[in-house]
């Protein structure tokens, strides 16, 4: 073998040792529906990449298939009857905020919520001590040494996890209820002045009922926070680490947040160093459409196609809601695909098919495709964005309506209430969006800022996490207001003594004017009398 061989061969070894060097460890604490699919992708790069994954995931849930061959490899915790009654919770939930919230005020419907998060919550608190106590399964993870463990906060105990582990560890998230994990525990700033409360529907610029209403919303989810916080997870925390400490306290620690939002479509606010934006990691280039549905695409002619999806959890419309639904579709000229489970509609036009699944990022990235009809989940709108397209919104409840407000706010969407619709409602909001050529131009330009960026949303997701990986977390980027009391956060210990300052003065001032005025009256006194 030659020397240039020799030397070729020598660097090719180097190259594979520093790769296998590379290969870190990932611990995962999940959560199910939409959560999952994001967090997924993020999960399939990383494996891409050399790193071991393993996904804590319940023996019940909604898409999390355990038993269904993955890149991640997937670790069971068992719990006893816990996730199928987690589902079941869940399963009401979505039927009430569907079916009963809408005709709701804002109110009764916050007070419906915190009463299913309550319940919820002692379902989640069973799934934590079946980790957390189980010593098996912790000495196990333990001896694994996991470089950083990945977790989506919605769900509570993955932070717990991380600290018995002693694992610096990475949020990811759409948004908390409310924003209250971000604000209190992340010291995310959130003037209510023109920072809307996640779930509140509101824009940024508000008008003062608005910012009346914000502030008033802003102030009933602080002291639910707090109830909550207090009532089920402090004490817990406290018991399980061994010395005083609280849920906010914990979740707090996180050394990165990867926010699943970007500029292109969310409101710009206050951030800080450790809260990355990574909107839209999911989306990619569409692929061909299966035969069949290429064939119905293409028939559409000029007119084009409308994608239409209220999400997968999305089982219960009314058999009236979905004949209004489907009556209006039936008069549009574009020919429809509707993802849709249930019985099939009586009004139902033969320009619209009916799919239990469909391949929506790839219908969005067709070029026939002139609108997407959406309940206004994050994933969907972020694919909508990518691809140009135009929507129309149907939002439900979570973050729906705060998403479909931002985009109807930069002209690429139209709104319609599910509850409050009637017949020809939808219809016109088609027509609109469809005809009126501003609503493509502004769906078209969020696409070109959303593809603007110096780094791809997934490759930036990525590299944070392995930064938390290779300096085992990232304090330098942890702001100071961590280390204070919320009486210090808000500076109410320097205002009192300014005050204190202040009020010493005043007093100090009116004493030498009294005693200056009661001496020149003496004074004069004296002096009249001589």
């Amino acid at each position: 073998m030659g020397i240039e061989k020799r030397v070729l061969a020598l660097l090719l070894l180097q190259l594979c040792c520093v790769g296998c060097g590379l290969g870190g460890k990932v611990l995962v604490w999940p959560f199910d529906m939409s959560h999952w699919l994001n967090m997924k992708i993020i999960l399939e790069e990383l494996t891409a990449r050399g790193h071991e994954v393993t996904v804590l995931v319940p023996s019940d849930n909604f898409i999390m298939n355990h038993d269904k061959p993955s890149t991640p490899n997937f670790k069971l915790v068992p719990v006893p009857n816990g996730g199928q009654r987690f589902m079941n919770i869940i399963n009401e939930c979505l039927d009430v905020s569907v079916n009963v919230m809408p005709k709701l005020s804002f109110w009764q419907s916050a007070m419906i919520l915190q009463d299913m998060f309550l319940q919820s919550t002692g379902e989640i608190k069973i799934l934590c001590e079946n980790v957390v106590h189980n010593q098996t399964l912790m000495k196990k993870l333990k001896e694994t040494n996991y470089n950083v463990m990945i977790i989506d906060p919605f769900m509570p105990c993955g932070e717990l996890v991380a600290e018995l582990l002693a694992i610096p560890f990475v949020h990811t998230l759409r948004a908390s209820v409310a924003g209250v994990l971000e604000k209190y525990c992340g010291k995310l700033p959130a003037p209510p002045s023109y920072v809307p409360v996640p779930t509140s529907g509101l824009g940024d610029k508000m008008t003062f009922l608005e910012r009346l209403k914000n502030l008033l919303i802003s102030l009933f989810f602080d002291f639910w926070f707090q109830s909550y916080d207090v009532q089920f997870w402090d004490q817990f925390y406290s018991e399980a680490l061994g010395r005083p400490t609280t849920l906010c306290e914990t979740v707090g620690k996180a050394e990165i947040w990867l926010i699943r939002t970007y500029w292109d479509f969310d409101i710009p606010r206050p951030y800080l160093p450790n809260f990355e934006f990574v909107g839209g990691l999911h989306c990619k280039p569409a692929k061909p459409l299966p035969k069949e549905m290429e064939e119905f695409v293409q028939s559409s002619g000029e007119d084009g196609v409308v994608v239409f999806s209220l999400g997968s959890m999305i089982k219960n419309l009314t058999e009236e809601k979905a004949n209004l639904i489907a009556s209006d579709l039936a008069q549009i000229p574009q020919k429809v695909l509707w993802r849709y489970k249930g019985k099939k509609p009586a009004s139902l036009g033969d320009n619209t098919r009916l799919y239990e699944w469909m391949p929506q990022n790839d219908l969005l990235g067709h070029p026939k495709t002139r609108a997407f009809v959406t309940h206004g989940g994050t994933n969907g709108i972020y694919e909508a964005i990518y691809h140009g397209v135009p929507m129309v919104g149907i939002p439900l409840f979570a973050d729906q309506p705060d998403n479909i407000a931002y985009l109807k706010a930069k002209g690429a969407a139209v709104d319609v209430n599910l509850n409050t619709m009637t017949r020809a409602d939808l219809l016109r909001a088609l027509k609109i969006v469809i005809n009126e050529p501003s609503y493509k131009e502004n769906a078209m330009r969020l696409s070109r800022i959303h593809h603007d960026q110096p780094m791809k949303p997934l490759d930036r997701a990525v590299f944070w996490i392995e930064f938390v990986m290779r300096h085992k977390g990232a304090k330098h980027l942890r702001p100071a207001a961590h280390d204070l009391t919320w009486f210090q956060y808000h500076s109410l210990d320097v205002i009192g003594f300014l005050l204190a300052c202040v009020a010493t003065a005043i007093i100090l001032v009116t004493k030498g004017c009294l005693f200056f005025c009661q001496k020149c009256s003496k004074a004069g006194k004296k002096k009249k009398r001589e």
